[in-house]
């Protein structure tokens, strides 16, 4: 008689839950992308890059996420869609649309103490990082991507705000558009640019997903 409920709890412990399920989809479109770019193998990038934020977004719902966390992930989706297409302007909607992304980023961290020195740093390396790369930008990104770096450097320091998951989820996207802007800019490049720029995005987006679900957990429980 009282190994049914046992036996019930331990089916219902063993289940896979919606969150893992999401988690696991998320991981494997991440590999298919990544792989497919170090094969070359287009198609598969195509096919798995769109899937990978609003994975991201879905897995993070149903931990209770914040609405500016999903909003940031699925503006960070609209411009990895954007940057997939070859049309004029594209480009140029893909960033308004991951800049839409930092502000949300920017909302969700509020005004959270963040070290000076930090802020510093990141001050230096924005303007280090704008200057070597001026001559070398079109004349007509040049403006939008100092204004778009610069709000990317302040959710980047921001970040830093929620822990070192997402300081380290803001450094690394600040990295991978680092590495777009070298590549428009005609710098030498890493081999397989493109693997390089999605792993380090991708890095970023799970970062900072997991240090604002962390943070937000301790402060329930801090308040419970």
């Amino acid at each position: 008689m009282t190994s049914q409920p046992a036996t019930a709890d331990t089916a219902r412990a063993a289940r896979p839950t919606l969150a893992g399920v999401l988690c696991g989809a998320f991981l494997l479109a991440a590999a298919v992308d990544l792989g497919s770019l170090l094969a070359g193998a287009d198609t598969g990038h195509l096919v798995a890059k769109p899937l990978l934020m609003p994975l991201l977004a879905a897995y993070a719902a149903t931990r209770g996420a914040p609405a500016p966390l999903l909003a940031a992930l699925l503006l960070g989706w609209g411009g990895d869609v954007l940057l997939l297409l070859d049309a004029d302007g594209a480009f140029l909607a893909g960033m308004g649309s991951f800049a839409l992304g930092h502000v949300c980023y920017l909302v969700l961290f509020g005004r959270r103490r963040t070290s000076p020195a930090l802020g510093a740093g990141y001050a230096l390396v924005l303007a280090g990082t704008l200057v070597a790369l001026w001559p070398g930008l079109p004349a007509d990104l040049r403006i939008p991507v100092a204004g778009y770096s610069l709000l990317l450097a302040a959710m980047a320091y921001r970040a830093g705000s929620l822990g070192v998951l997402a300081g380290t989820g803001g450094a690394l996207f600040l990295l991978s558009d680092t590495l777009i802007a070298t590549g428009i800019a005609e710098w030498p490049q890493l081999p397989v640019p493109d693997f390089w720029v999605m792993l380090t995005y991708i890095a970023a987006q799970c970062l900072l997903t997991a240090g604002v679900l962390r943070a937000m957990y301790g402060e329930r429980r801090t308040t419970s």
